[in-house]
Formats: C-alpha cells, sequence, structure tokens
C-alpha cells in the first residue's frame, strides 16, 4: 500500500468515523506525519478499553488492575525506550457501540499508541474493527469467544485469554467419564454463549454424550427459576453452561435453592475468579475451566499474589485471579514487544508479538505459551478446577481445587485456521 493509498484509507475512515458519532476526527499520526515533540520525551500512551458497568463490569476492573499493574511496574524499572509509560481509562459498559466510541475517542483525542482490554466479545470486535482501519495495536485482554481468532481476528489483534473451544476440549471428557452422557447446555444468547455452546455440543457429542437440549437465554436474565424446572424435568446428567459475568450470579443462587448443585453435575465453560469471589461454597457450581489460580504451587506466584495485595489494598477481591492476571500478561508482554522492536511503530511491535514464546516460569503455568503467528491467539495452558472442600482450604481465599491441567497442544482450536490476517502491507503503520 503506497502513501496515497493509506492517506485515501484514512480519510474514507475520518469521514465514517464522524458520520457515526458526529466527532471531527484528528488527522494523523502515520509515518509520514510525526508528532512534533521528541520522541524520547513523549511518554507511551495506552488506552484501556475495560468495563467499569454492565454485565462485565466486575470483571472488566480486574482486568483494568492487572493492566495498570504492569504499567506501573515498567515505569519502576525505568519505561520502555526510557520513556514513561502512561495509560487512560474508559468505561465501556459492556456494550459494543460504547467500545467503539471509546475506542474511536482514544486514537481522535488522546493519541494513544496502543488499545487494550474487553470481557465481552462483541465489545472487543469493536475496538479490533476500529483499531484495524488505523493500524494501531490492540490486545484483546479477556474475551474468549473462538471467533475473536478465526472468522473476526485482525492483523493488529492479539487475543490473550483462552477461548471457549480451549475450556471445551479441557472439561467435556473428563466431565462425560465422571459423571455421565445425558447433556443440556445453557448459554448466553449472544456472540461467546452461542460459540461457546457449538464448541461444547461439537466436543461433547465427540466424546460420545447426548445434547438432549440446547437453552439460550437473554443476556442480563435475572430469574431462572422456569428453566431450571424444565431442567428438573428433563432429568440430565450434566447442564454445560457459557453463562457469564452478572447473569450467572443469580443462576448459581437459584440453582442451589432448587437443591439441584449437586445432581446434575454442572460444567460451566470457563468461569472468572471476579464472578466466584463472593460466592458461598455451596454455590460455585460442578467443574469449570480457567487459565491461572493463585494457588498453584509454581515459582512466582507467592510474590504475584503478595505484589497484587500491596497495590489493591482496597479491593474487594483479596487475591488475584484470572482476569488480573491475563490483563497483567497482555500488557507486560506488549511493552516487552516494544523494546525488543526498539519502536513504538505498530508493525514492529506486530512483528514482536507474532513470534512471542514465553517460558512456564514466567507465565507462572505448567506449560510454556506461545503466540499463534497465523491467528495471533496466545496458546497456553488450561486448567480445569472444582469448588475446594472446606477441611482442603491453603487460606482463606482457597475456593478452587485444581483437577487436571492441559497442555496447549491438547485442546487446540482447528477453527483458527479460518483466520484470514490482513496483510502488513495493507494494514496503515501507526506511529505515535
Amino acid at each position: 500500500m503506497n502513501q496515497s493509498t493509506v492517506q485515501k484509507s484514512r480519510r474514507n475512515f475520518v469521514k465514517q468515523a464522524v458520520a457515526a458519532t458526529g466527532i471531527p476526527f484528528f488527522y494523523g499520526p502515520w509515518s509520514y506525519n510525526r508528532v512534533n515533540a521528541s520522541k524520547a520525551d513523549k511518554p507511551i500512551k495506552i488506552g484501556l478499553t475495560h468495563d467499569a458497568s454492565g454485565q462485565y463490569g466486575v470483571s472488566g476492573q480486574s482486568d483494568l488492575r492487572g493492566c495498570i499493574t504492569a504499567i506501573e511496574e515498567a515505569n519502576l524499572n525505568g519505561g520502555v525506550l526510557g520513556r514513561r509509560v502512561e495509560y487512560i481509562h474508559a468505561d465501556t459498559r459492556t456494550d459494543p457501540r460504547t467500545a467503539r466510541q471509546v475506542a474511536e475517542r482514544f486514537i481522535q483525542q488522546h493519541e494513544v499508541s496502543f488499545l487494550a482490554g474487553a470481557v465481552h466479545s462483541n465489545v472487543a470486535t469493536s475496538i479490533a474493527n476500529v483499531a484495524q482501519q488505523v493500524g494501531c495495536v490492540y490486545l484483546n485482554t479477556n474475551s474468549s469467544s473462538p471467533l475473536q481468532a478465526s472468522e473476526d481476528c485482525h492483523r493488529v489483534k492479539f487475543v490473550f485469554d483462552a477461548n471457549s473451544t480451549n475450556f471445551a476440549k479441557a472439561s467435556t471428557k473428563y466431565a462425560i467419564n465422571e459423571y455421565g452422557s445425558r447433556w443440556i447446555i445453557l448459554a448466553n444468547d449472544y456472540e461467546w454463549g452461542i460459540e461457546s455452546a457449538k464448541a461444547i455440543k461439537a466436543m461433547a457429542e465427540s466424546f460420545g454424550a447426548e445434547i438432549i437440549d440446547t437453552i439460550l437465554l437473554p443476556v442480563g436474565t435475572r430469574n431462572y427459576i422456569g428453566v431450571l424446572k424444565k431442567i428438573k424435568a428433563m432429568s440430565p446428567q450434566v447442564v454445560a453452561t457459557a453463562i457469564g459475568g452478572n447473569d450467572y450470579i443469580p443462576l448459581r443462587a437459584q440453582v442451589v435453592d432448587m437443591g439441584l448443585n449437586h445432581s446434575p453435575i454442572w460444567v460451566n465453560n470457563q468461569q472468572d475468579w471476579p464472578d466466584h469471589y463472593a460466592s458461598t461454597e455451596a454455590s460455585i457450581l460442578g467443574i469449570f475451566g480457567t487459565t491461572w489460580y493463585h494457588c498453584l504451587d509454581l515459582p512466582g506466584v507467592k510474590e504475584f499474589v503478595r505484589k497484587y495485595r500491596q497495590r489493591w489494598p482496597q479491593s474487594d477481591i483479596k487475591a488475584p485471579g484470572n482476569v488480573y492476571y491475563n490483563g497483567y500478561m497482555a500488557i507486560r508482554e506488549l511493552l516487552s514487544a516494544i523494546e525488543r522492536s526498539g519502536s513504538t511503530s505498530s508493525h514492529g511491535v506486530i512483528r514482536e508479538l507474532e513470534e512471542l514464546k514465553i517460558s512456564s516460569t514466567s507465565r507462572m503455568q505448567h506449560t510454556n505459551a506461545y503466540m499463534n503467528p497465523l491467528s495471533h491467539h496466545l496458546q497456553q495452558t488450561v486448567y480445569v478446577a472444582s469448588s475446594n472442600r472446606r477441611q482442603d482450604l491453603k487460606n482463606e481465599d482457597d475456593f478452587y481445587k485444581i483437577l487436571h491441567w492441559l497442555e496447549p497442544g491438547e485442546i487446540e482450536d482447528h477453527s483458527e485456521q479460518h483466520c484470514r490476517l490482513e496483510s502488513l502491507d495493507d494494514t496503515p503503520v501507526y506511529d505515535i
């Protein structure tokens, strides 16, 4: 793509953005439109696009804390390329339209160098679409729809959480062998829930399960009594769920109230630590997937937990979980990629992230992790967990019992072969 083509693409985006938001678009920055300030004197600014309200408000704030911690640690070590790292945050409200406006404003008015954040997959898609048009590298820190690294992949987007297929592969065979093959699937009726339900169904049937029903529920559902009565009447051995954020809290409580928390067995595709933290032992249902746990007996974990508690003493969540961990690791690897690249120029950072390999010790997981260069999805260890028994607690926050873990190759999502990343030639150079 030559400069005139880039400029034309840029101006087309400007017209679309103004039409959509009514906000004048800031022309620049491009490789040929440099800021006047010396780069050494100009901070590296990251736009953090995390929910503070809506379905994933609690998880969004945990994700935000992880990102902020990684930024602060970098500054304590002298910054990146000798430059201080700054951040700006806005509430994306678990809403794709709001997320798009936030991403546009960060680029137009605040001149961010990078974007990071998302739990809701449709929110991540909106941010990534804006980022790709201008060439701004975007880290999808915590959204886990398989589409994020397949049909909705982009050259500027890097996905740091495991996805629904990874979690389904980790938990499904175990659940069938342990609990039975007669299954019902219960899922949120939006991209992540729908794609999770598809992944669970495919995995379960491949291991011999019978799916007797798939029930999709609107986001924002709070009364589950009717659907729980239906489930009870159908007598499944397993109910597999993909219900996230604030929707999962009343589901758990109502399952316990109806005495359904032990039979059938509940298998949640994945469970975010913030959603479980305030739960009683009885309402942590069945088994579920996660990428990390604060009681793993691995090098670095205790120190990571200590630093979290020192930095965030006022947080209601007294131990770091998978969401905080994913946000922290994503920003840490972005800043390392900038350092290795020697520049904030998007193309150099993209190349570094595409070649990313992280040791198990550095990741505080059981196996090494690596970025799939063809889908931009981080391949990592996945854990299957259940509620810990009171007599087995190592400390007051030891809610989980890790049942087993799987290496990246055992849980690979083959749908990522459908990812078609834009070429670098068709991706604008973005550098502030």
